[in-house]
């Protein structure tokens, strides 16, 4: 058996750092209900940048 990584393995290594593997959800089930957050110390967010002018509406989806 070798020691040596494989290129998947190497490419991990070398593209994911500790920040990276940080958790930015939590995952609960209630009643066979799945709920998904994202965490409020998550310091990467789904949607648009701060700045970005749509980070500043609050405007439900389908009134888009």
């Amino acid at each position: 058996m070798s020691d040596e990584k494989s290129f998947e393995e190497n490419r991990h290594d070398q593209l994911t750092t500790e920040e990276d593997a940080a958790p930015r959800f939590d995952v609960s089930e209630h009643d066979g209900v799945t709920r998904i957050d994202v965490r409020d110390d998550a310091a990467v967010r789904p949607g648009p940048g701060q700045g970005d002018p749509a980070a500043e509406k609050d405007t439900p989806i389908s009134e888009q």
